[in-house]
């Protein structure tokens, strides 16, 4: 398993922002993935995706190199942000524009203010 550990860990910190989900960015296969998937679009983050469903090594792993029982996973600069209810709380509260603004990573301020918006 130390193999599959190192891969993760290589993907966590050679990435800004990296989201292990089920499909790709560009097929999400289950509705959690998809709406992070949406709201980092919307927010025009830069990220890489990991498809935890091409490799269960790695649909294993994830969850023990976290200790997060669920997928997606966020991790933004090496450092685990959460899963899909976190992310989706951390757009609406703000708390995700403060990490990203405190990780330097680019983001659309005002995409991410319509959605606060949106929610109201």
């Amino acid at each position: 398993m130390s193999q599959v550990q190192d891969r993760i860990t290589d993907t966590v910190v050679t990435n800004d922002v990296v989201l292990f989900m089920k499909g790709t960015k560009a097929m999400p296969q289950c509705g959690f993935s998809s709406r992070v998937v949406n709201l980092l679009d919307y927010m025009n983050v830069h990220y890489r995706d990991v498809d935890v469903l091409a490799d269960d090594g790695i649909r294993q792993g994830i969850k023990e190199y976290s200790d997060w029982p669920t997928i997606p996973q966020l991790y933004v600069k090496g450092e685990f942000v959460g899963g899909c209810d976190i992310i989706t709380e951390m757009a609406l509260s703000g708390e995700l524009d403060s990490l990203f603004d405190d990780r330097g990573v680019s983001y659309d301020k005002d995409a991410s203010e319509k959605i606060r918006e949106a929610n109201a």
